[in-house]
């Protein structure tokens, strides 16, 4: 199992993503920057009923407006879901931006270390040459 997941790896084009992270970081602060605020949606709607209470129409144009009332709260309500989405993706962007710096930092570090082991091994077989001959 744990050999799929490191072939898995293997293939994720590591320098693109990191190259990407800021790019989505960026957008996703614009995105939240975009969402309206959160007390700013509700100032402007006034329902001139409760939802889910429907009042007696007189006309048609009561009917109107109570469905009017209803659509506002409703977009208000949808206004409030995007900007929570918002606040959701750019925090998932930013774990995503520390997860690459983690990865690179990871990346690194193996490639010293393989060097390192290299290094070694070479040291290792030199002096068992030295050994050998004496």
């Amino acid at each position: 199992m744990a050999i799929g997941w490191v072939s898995a790896l293997k293939l994720v084009p590591w320098g693109d993503v990191i190259q990407a992270a800021p790019h989505v970081l960026k957008a996703a602060k614009g995105l939240l920057n975009k969402s309206p605020a959160e007390g700013g949606g509700d100032a402007a709607v006034a329902p001139s009923a409760p939802a889910g209470i429907a009042l007696p129409a007189q006309n048609a144009g009561e009917l109107a407006l109570q469905h009017v009332a209803q659509l506002e709260a409703r977009v208000a309500q949808l206004e409030q879901a995007q900007h929570a989405s918002a606040q959701l993706i750019e925090q998932m962007a930013e774990q995503q931006s520390q997860i690459v710096q983690t990865v690179g930092l990871l990346r690194t570090g193996a490639t010293r270390l393989a060097w390192a082991c290299g290094v070694l091994g070479v040291v290792v077989i030199g002096l068992l040459i030295q050994v050998l001959r004496s």
